[in-house]
């Protein structure tokens, strides 16, 4: 037996007692939930061999209980060969051995529930690993093969079938096909990949794929888990015949309208299916999309009562700091919620975008993926406030793991270590993932910042241990400390959380002044202070404030909340 190597402990403080929420019914819990995401690889490590694990996670789920989140969301853990970190799967029902066990799986969930938090898993119904059996099977037995299709696998075009069979490009860069070697060694058929080669599309027109993923669903339903974070969700159906979509540079397309490939009607039929599966569950298990469309109208359509539960919120995600932008897309995204009957989700952060606390630290227009550091100073202050203006809206909020340590993005690896696939592939994705997902400083000091006894597998930058758990707990001012009082505040709040509507009080340019009920959040997106009259007591300030009587002076990039009766 390996020795075991525990990560380094972090000082807890002992928790304040948890305010009830107001009294609702059990199925409502996920309507105001505050979701955090973990990437295990990158969480903690508990057997020193550089990569986060199932039973690093374990341990630190009181750290999350402390931090006040409702439920925790674990990127892959399946087996995989790991060519895009575990979204290529090629088993669903296991567990990967850089990860732990099922044994592992299991007890994680098991303390989750304990300590009152609810356990969502990802789904990568879309595409498997090559290394799957069923695609395994499908190159060896060769054309003609009945695995084949349970894939996409076409005979390519021009006189030799030398050329792909149509003109899709994978969103990783370069054409959507590949071509296989037949088991006699011969050029032969195509097959489709919508990501990288080593993740081959499934047809869903097949029955036997959607007879496999409701027998997955089961399978961790029964293990207890609480819901289940769809990836790519708007994809799996592709259009009648695979058309050409006669277009270059097809990735600037993305978004802009409904694809052959994404965001497809068929899409809907599926969900559908799989929300009687949920029915046959107690606890109100649900489903998360994350669904890339080209409006959060679209967006609406994958969570109607008979469908997904909830979906992300990329057109906020996507948002500047910028305050006519941002009630814009609140508006919208509470417009195109209400007749469905779905909660908004709000989200600024994840595993795929550079941490807010870079994008706010450079200018509008740089995407998503950044590989400059800006401002650091300007980025924490507008990452701080906000997640005040996210928390105070109403639905359910996500948090992608070391953003309440005010994180930035590592935009300086060397290129030696980076492993996104879509960094080594042209004209694709920006490939620059790899800068949000270096693993969570916990400690000052010590191997890793005490992520595990045994480095890293991205390296951490100097001066991260600054940034750690260890380093923020009970510091007042501490972006930990305030994202804790934020989320203990939202939880005590009457008016905070569930909801479909905000009131906008009238603001000078560049503030968003909301209220809901008694509660108000005033927020200035400007690089200058505003003078603002005093709406009631002050709950808490993303920025050091001063109230002067009945007048209050808003610090730039800053929000604020306050109890106004």
């Amino acid at each position: 037996m390996s020795q075991q190597h525990t990560a380094a402990p972090v000082p807890t403080r002992a928790p304040a007692p948890t305010p009830a929420r107001p009294a609702a019914a059990p199925r409502d819990w996920w309507r105001d939930a505050v979701i955090y995401q973990i990437y295990p690889r990158s969480f903690a490590d508990s057997d020193g061999d550089g990569m986060g694990d199932l039973e690093g996670a374990r341990t630190r789920l009181p750290y999350l209980r402390d931090l006040g989140v409702d439920a925790v969301w674990l990127s892959p853990f399946y087996a995989s060969p790991q060519a895009d970190a575990g979204y290529d799967v090629a088993d669903y029902r296991a567990v990967d051995p850089v990860f732990g066990t099922l044994a592992d799986a299991d007890a994680l969930i098991r303390d989750a529930h304990g300590l009152g938090l609810r356990v969502i898993v990802d789904l990568v119904p879309n595409h498997s690993s090559d290394r799957h059996e069923w695609f395994r099977r499908a190159l060896a037995e060769g054309p003609g093969s009945p695995c084949r299709d349970r894939y996409h696998f076409r005979p390519g075009k021009g006189p030799r079938g030398e050329l792909p069979p149509n003109d899709w490009e994978s969103v990783f860069g370069g054409p959507a096909w590949t071509r296989v070697t037949e088991p006699d060694g011969t050029p032969g058929e195509w097959y489709l990949h919508l990501f990288a080669p080593e993740q081959p599309d499934f047809n869903w027109e097949h029955p036997a794929v959607g007879d496999e993923f409701r027998s997955v669903l089961r399978f961790w339903l029964d293990r207890g888990v609480d819901g289940f974070r769809v990836d790519v969700a708007h994809g799996m159906v592709k259009a009648e015949g695979l058309p050409d979509l006669e277009s270059g540079e097809q990735l600037k397309l993305l978004g802009s309208g409904v694809m052959p490939f994404f965001d497809q009607d068929g899409v809907h039929a599926i969900y559908r299916q799989w929300r009687l599966i949920l029915g046959e569950y107690p606890g109100e298990r649900i489903f998360v999309a994350e669904a890339w469309t080209p409006t959060v109208e679209r967006t609406a359509r994958y969570v109607r009562p008979d469908e997904l539960h909830q979906a992300f919120n990329f057109q906020y995600l996507t948002t500047h700091w910028d305050a006519a932008e941002l009630r814009s897309v609140i508006d919208r995204t509470l417009d195109a919620m209400r007749p469905v009957g779905a909660p908004a989700t709000w989200v600024l952060s994840n595993h795929d975008v550079t941490r807010h606390a870079t994008r706010f630290a450079n200018p509008p227009g740089l995407g998503t993926q950044i590989r400059l550091a800006g401002d650091r100073g300007t980025g924490l202050r507008r990452a701080r406030a906000a997640t005040l203006l996210m928390l105070a809206l109403p639905g359910s909020a996500y948090v992608y793991q070391g953003e309440e340590l005010g994180l930035p993005d590592v935009v300086d690896l060397p290129d030696a270590v980076r492993q996104d696939p879509a960094y080594f592939r042209g004209d694709g994705q920006d490939g620059f993932r790899d800068g949000c997902r270096v693993p969570l400083p916990w400690t000052r000091g010590g191997t890793s910042y005490g992520f595990g006894g045994g480095g890293s597998w991205l390296p951490q930058p100097e001066g991260w241990g600054a940034l750690s758990v260890e380093a923020q707990t009970g510091v007042p001012g501490s972006t930990l400390e305030l994202y804790r009082a934020a989320l203990a505040a939202r939880r005590a709040h009457p008016d905070l959380g569930a909801g479909n509507a905000v009131q906008w009080l009238p603001a000078p340019e560049g503030v968003l002044a909301l209220r809901r009920g008694r509660f108000v959040c005033t927020a200035n997106t400007t690089r200058e202070p505003v003078v603002l009259p005093t709406p009631g007591r002050l709950l808490l300030s993303s920025a050091d404030t001063a109230t002067e009587g009945p007048e209050t002076v808003l610090p730039p990039d800053a929000t604020l909340w306050w109890d106004a009766p």
